[in-house]
């Protein structure tokens, strides 16, 4: 009786913690068997029981006492590298405060995440069960990419109630990786995450309250369509179903398409050659692998450069090529030339660590079918890899097709009867500020049209007919921009394909060679260039330097990405953001439309450099000419 009442004592006076779920669910089973023994007479507990339980709680004992000294180890180890990030975070901040810049390129924070900073930022004092739950703390279970932050506020003065030994090595499995890795670009495959997911207008559409706006927007191009055809028969006596407009701007389409595969080909073997070879010279083979990596960058950089840049737009404008078909080379020439810069850029880092930890007897060098794939997907960030479809719809891929066809036949209705009559019929004469905002608050409409084509035809069907065809199964090629209530999540959300190629190539590389500072710098360089590609597209394409949309770009986009940023809310501020983009498309339609017509009416014979880039808008005071029916 005494052993059994002794048993009893013991397992009472076991503290009941959490720490070892095995040894306490043993040590449980021994307590529960003495119990039930001493509850049915208690005669049969002899004194193995006893032993049993005095071993259970050596061990015990001994695994806390293994776990301390683990703890104040793992401390120690885990203190500076802590501290360096908390120091980081620290100074990032004092850089974001002053002034929201970088908001076009981080998205903000949710009221969730905010919650989560809060309690990983709180003193070890004032954390507790009500402020940091369980669900607020990044643990394992949370997503990876926020490293488990509260968990380590709580590693100071709650280690041996939150950690057993196997937690406290998952744990450093989870957070070593990061702390080790200082820089600000991610390893190789950790920056663009590509997951299986559908285009959010896909999504929308199943909506029939949606999809009605769409048929209305249908409804708009019959209506387009009758009164041409009306207009037609009432002036012609018959109908009129030429598209003349078309056929001039499509015009020269097999040079076009020769023109295409000779830069396509050069592309697909020049920068893939150049790398496989430059991986070579890394092996350790050669003597001089640092003067290899420098001759082949700047080959590389050269055929950018001429290859890729400068014949494409020599033929272009040799040929005289007429605007839809220069637009065709030209977009495809810079599209090019972006994958190509991040095929480099993805695949170098991934040939350097290798020849310095030689995991391997030979780097690894992406195969030609992969870098084939990449060049032809909508994406232009380079992955070994993508998510994939199991099949190919090609009902869906035809859909898709004709949707770009039709959206091709609403542009040219729109530019029929919205814009042709109203800048071909004017009177060109020198600047008068009366005409000028008629004319801009008149192309607001037919602007608007142009930009929800745009955006349709190429983001949604164009993106999403390859993607299918090459059964890419990430179709977030765009985010929700419409409703936007700032700049700066419009730029982000617009056009997300080309939004990350700057992102982590001219942004975050700007970062990284700068050492983390002069992010305002970072941001305004990243303006320039897509101010600078888009006023080159414009420039080739229409045949005339006039730098509107540049100036919209370096002028008003940067100062509304100050005054309409992420901290603006509510509906009054998206009214904002849709009124500034639809003046904005005025001025764009009716700037540019004057220009076009007055390099016709008012051709210089033997222009100047300077002649060429004064608009010749400003100084054309001929009427309407005999010819004024020409493009």
């Amino acid at each position: 009786m005494e052993s059994g009442e002794d048993s009893v004592l013991r397992c009472r006076a076991v503290p009941q913690t959490p720490l070892f779920p095995d040894v306490d669910s043993s040590l449980n089973g021994e307590c529960n068997r003495g119990e039930h023994q001493q509850a049915n007479g208690g005669n049969h507990v002899t004194s193995n029981g006893t032993i049993e339980v005095e071993q259970v709680i050596s061990k015990k004992l001994q695994l806390k006492r293994k776990a301390e000294f683990l703890k104040s180890d793992l401390m120690h180890q885990l203190d500076s590298q802590v501290n360096d990030f908390m120091d980081s975070l620290i100074e990032e901040s004092a850089i974001l405060e002053p002034a929201p810049v970088p908001a076009a390129f981080s998205p903000p924070l949710s009221d969730k995440e905010r919650s989560k900073l809060r309690c990983c930022l709180a003193t070890p004092t004032s954390l507790s069960e009500q402020s940091c739950t369980k669900n607020q703390m990044c643990g394992v279970s949370a997503q990876r990419t926020h490293f488990s932050h509260c968990s380590l506020g709580h590693i100071h003065t709650h280690t041996h109630t939150l950690f057993s030994l196997w937690k406290i090595d998952l744990l450093v499995t989870d957070v070593s990786p990061f702390f080790s890795f200082r820089y600000f670009r991610p390893p190789h495959g950790q920056g663009k995450e590509f997951v299986s997911r559908r285009s959010l207008l896909d999504e929308l559409f199943e909506v029939n309250h949606i999809r009605t706006i769409y048929h209305m927007f249908i409804a708009l191009l019959i209506i387009f369509i009758l009164s041409t055809l009306v207009v037609d028969f009432i002036d012609e006596g018959r109908l009129v179903l030429h598209f003349d407009l078309l056929v001039y701007a499509f015009g020269q389409f097999p040079l076009v398409v020769c023109t295409w595969i000779c830069m396509f080909l050069s592309v697909l073997l020049v920068p893939y050659s150049l790398f496989h070879l430059w991986a070579q010279t890394q092996s350790g083979s050669y003597p001089h692998p640092r003067l290899c990596s420098w001759l082949f960058g700047s080959v590389f950089l050269l055929y950018q450069a001429v290859g890729v840049g400068f014949l494409p737009t020599y033929v272009v404008v040799t040929n005289s090529f007429p605007p839809a078909s220069c637009f065709v080379i030209i977009l495809e020439q810079v599209r090019l030339m972006m994958k190509a810069h991040s095929f480099v850029r993805e695949n170098v880092p991934r040939v350097l660590t290798w020849a310095k930890e030689k995991t391997s007897p030979s780097p690894v060098v992406p195969q030609v079918s992969q870098y084939l794939y990449f060049l032809f997907a909508p994406t232009l960030v380079y992955r070994d890899k993508y998510p994939r479809n199991p099949v190919i719809r090609w009902g869906y891929v035809a859909t898709k097709l004709l949707q770009v066809l039709g959206c091709m036949f609403y542009a040219y209705y729109v530019f029929v009867r919205l814009c042709i009559p109203q800048f071909r019929s004017i009177s060109l004469q020198l600047f008068d500020l009366r005409a000028m905002v008629l004319c801009v608050f008149n192309s607001i409409l037919p602007g608007a049209l142009i930009l929800f084509l745009a955006f349709f035809a190429f983001l949604h069907c164009w993106l999403n007919a390859f993607g299918e065809m090459l059964r890419f199964a990430d179709r977030m090629f765009y985010k929700d921009w419409w409703n936007s209530t700032s700049f700066a999540n419009y730029y982000r959300t617009w056009n997300v394909v080309v939004h990350d190629w700057l992102y982590y190539y001219v942004y975050w590389d700007f970062l990284w060679i700068s050492q983390k500072r002069f992010r305002p710098v970072a941001m305004l360089f990243v303006f320039t260039v897509s101010a600078v590609v888009h006023e080159y597209i414009l420039a080739v394409c229409f045949g005339f330097f006039y730098p509107v949309l540049f100036c919209l770009f370096m002028c008003f986009g940067i100062m509304f990405n100050f005054i309409l940023h992420d901290q603006r809310k509510g509906p009054i501020w998206n009214i904002i953001m849709w009124t500034s983009l639809f003046l904005g498309q005025g001025v764009i339609i009716c700037l540019y439309s004057q220009e076009w017509y007055a390099q016709r009416y008012c051709p210089l014979k033997e222009p100047s450099f300077l002649e060429l880039l004064k608009p010749r808008s400003w100084s054309c005071q001929r009427g309407v000419m005999e010819d004024s029916d020409r493009l």
